[in-house]
């Protein structure tokens, strides 16, 4: 059985072992753990019941990544997205006054759409014709993202009125310990220890524990209470004209998003072809789908793969076993969710950091000495982590690199797919600049 396991995972052709695969599950869940609180704050927000959305969050996140790494064998782990979620709550429940039910609504409708795109081909389309070139860069520019996010967890990196960021109060405790982390985990990457993400994230917990700056409060819920949302979507209010809107907005940034993180993942993990095409591209797509699907269901807004599975790719995780050991975690974790939240930021901002910095590397297969990669790939790499979002910078990239090939007159040597992704990336500026 458990050979007949690593054949359908391919662990001899990924040069990888059950212990690794395992420790690898188990670093993208500690990336990932802060979702089970952040999601369900914010989503309770619009009135939805906290311990419910806690469940669901749980609950979808454990299917999607285990469903991601048994159907299409990668290592991507699958949750409740942020920005999704704050759309879902701040623009469409509290904006324009939708009933979350019908916001729910609205996030099946989109995963449905998504699903016939997958079925038809169109989204394996659209991936197809983002050229290479930008790969690297996408993959860099959600690497400077992610490292971002861990130096603004860390407290390292701050908000200023006068220069929009600056250094931070480098004698907090948080913040010490935070730098002890990075520290930690460069030291163990140099002597090539593969698991040096997760035991600096744990090693860090663990003095930040004897250094009493761990704060644990314990809180209970009953798993059951997901009964409060799910199936209480209103599929028929969300077709209303005034919903269309917001579907197209689900629709639109998940896509975009999903596939920037797709591209930077598997870039990562080198399991792009030589074509530069990534295989069983429509189970991944399907996964996905059927996801967010399910996540509406059960009562939360879109699910969608995470960067942070760069944590679990850096730690050696190559198949979808790391993705199955995320899901199982996530399971666990409805039942131990206050235990879980005492994981702190100062934890796993290291991880992040140094994730981002290992994400860079591929930036050398980039033509910067040809103005028509170097320039889309440019604005790829630096929007992505200023305008704080992976969609934007494909925007920027995709738009700039399909002007370039028009006014060269290379034009005719694109898929036509390219302009058509160009075009609907201009309406999502136009769409956003009249919101």
């Amino acid at each position: 059985m458990v050979s007949r396991l690593e054949r359908y995972f391919g662990f001899a052709s990924h040069q990888t072992t059950w212990r690794t695969e395992i420790l690898a599950g188990l670093t993208t869940f500690i990336t990932m753990a802060y979702i089970i609180f952040v999601n369900p704050a914010i989503l309770s927000q619009t009135g939805m019941p906290l311990a419910a959305v806690t469940t669901s969050t749980c609950l979808c996140a454990g299917i999607g990544s285990i469903l991601m790494g048994g159907l299409a064998n990668y290592p991507l782990a699958l949750a409740p997205g942020m920005g999704l979620n704050a759309y879902f709550t701040y623009t469409v429940v509290k904006g324009m006054g939708v009933p979350w039910q019908t916001a729910l609504g609205a996030v099946f409708l989109s995963g449905v759409i998504f699903l016939l795109l997958t079925i038809g081909g169109i989204r394996q389309r659209l991936l197809g014709a983002i050229p290479h070139q930008l790969h690297a860069a996408v993959a860099a520019g959600i690497g400077l993202f992610i490292a971002f996010i861990g130096l603004r967890n860390a407290n390292i990196i701050v908000p200023s009125s006068a220069t929009t960021v600056t250094l931070g109060n480098m004698h907090v405790h948080s913040t010490q310990l935070a730098i002890f982390g990075i520290v930690l985990i460069a030291v163990l990457q140099a002597y090539r220890v593969k698991a040096s993400m997760l035991i600096g994230v744990l090693s860090t917990l663990t003095v930040g524990i004897l250094c009493h700056q761990v704060k644990y409060m314990p809180s209970t819920f009953n798993p059951m209470a997901i009964r409060d949302t799910a199936f209480h979507l209103d599929i028929r209010g969300a077709l209303k004209l005034n919903a269309l809107e917001i579907i197209f907005v689900f629709l639109f940034v998940d896509l975009f998003d999903n596939i920037g993180t797709l591209v930077a993942v598997t870039e990562r993990a080198g399991l792009i072809a030589e074509d530069h095409t990534i295989p069983r591209l429509d189970k991944i797509f399907f996964a996905d789908a059927t996801s967010t699907v399910i996540g509406s269901l059960a009562g939360t807004s879109t699910v969608t793969s995470y960067i942070e599975s760069s944590a679990g790719v850096a730690a050696g995780g190559r198949t979808g076993v790391t993705a199955i050991v995320t899901g199982l975690l996530f399971f666990l974790s409805i039942f131990i969710a206050p235990a879980v939240g005492a994981i702190p930021d100062f934890a796993t901002a290291p991880a992040l950091i140094l994730v981002g910095a290992l994400m860079l590397a591929g930036i050398g297969n980039i033509e910067w000495d040809e103005p028509r990669f170097a320039i889309p790939a440019f604005l790829t790499i630096i929007s992505i982590p200023l305008t704080y979002s992976i969609a934007t910078g494909l925007s920027f990239g995709l738009i700039s690199y399909a002007v370039l090939e028009l006014v060269t007159g290379r034009g005719h040597r694109q898929h036509w797919m390219l302009y058509l992704l160009a075009a609907l990336f201009l309406l999502r500026f136009i769409y956003i600049s009249g919101a």
